[in-house]
């Protein structure tokens, strides 16, 4: 079978809305990898250095993890003036720190909508050293080549999935996988960005089927992993949403 969708559904990107951006990590952005929504090498798993850690209230306990944002510096004289905004990907959460006021400190805590940009993100639209600006910021659809990923953790009897270079809304409200000699089993949400399923799955070839948080749209990706799978290993597949 061939990559299939159920249906139909574009996300359009979202009103301007105003927040505070800060930074962490330096120029090598090696302090963001790893993080919260579980992608952890950026550069292998196709996120780069433009991203950033949410607050909680943006977060939305992991379901946020994919998520893109056009990110504007707004009326500091440490804003570029000739850049219009940069583009992030959602993939850590920055938390709160409740020893910090939130006006002074603790720029995470709730209800601020917050990004911790990485150091290379937050250079493009501001001067690093004042360390943090007010952005007007929104969510806008995810430009990804190619397909869905599906990064496999777990055994034979407990798979869990990281899904990577998710299109459109670029998040993922539920999941199911497929073996061959099974019918479809739902996943449950595990943390971050990833799903897992109790259920003897070894020697079968699998498909998933994906639903967006944002848009409800569920594509299926079939036949994405070989009968002879292994943990450890990334599959790729050719449906993505858009």
């Amino acid at each position: 079978m061939g990559e299939s969708k159920v249906a139909m559904a574009v996300f359009r990107p979202s009103n301007w809305a105003l927040a505070h951006a800060t930074f962490y990590g330096d120029e090598t952005a090696s302090a963001t990898m790893g993080g919260a929504c579980g992608y952890g090498n950026l550069f292998q798993s196709g996120y780069g250095t433009d991203t950033a850690a949410l607050s909680s209230r943006l977060f939305n306990n992991g379901y946020a993890c994919g998520t893109c944002y056009q990110i504007k510096c707004y009326q500091s004289s440490a804003c570029y003036k000739t850049v219009a905004y940069t583009t992030v990907t959602a993939t850590n959460l920055c938390p709160p720190n409740w020893s910090e006021p939130s006006d002074d400190g603790g720029w995470c805590n709730p209800p601020r909508a917050h990004f911790d940009m990485s150091k290379p993100a937050f250079m493009k639209i501001a001067q690093w050293k004042v360390g943090i600006v007010p952005v007007l910021y929104r969510r806008v659809p995810c430009q990804r080549k190619g397909g869905l990923r599906f990064a496999f953790q777990g055994n034979g009897y407990w798979l869990l999935v990281y899904v990577m270079n998710v299109g459109g809304g670029g998040d993922i409200a539920s999941m199911w996988v497929r073996g061959s000699r099974t019918g479809w089993i739902q996943m449950s949400h595990n943390w971050g960005a990833s799903y897992q399923a109790f259920a003897t799955l070894a020697g079968q070839s699998l498909s998933f089927r994906v639903t967006s948080y944002t848009t409800k749209e569920t594509i299926i990706a079939w036949n994405v992993a070989p009968s002879n799978w292994h943990v450890g290993l990334t599959y790729s597949s050719t449906a993505n949403f858009r």
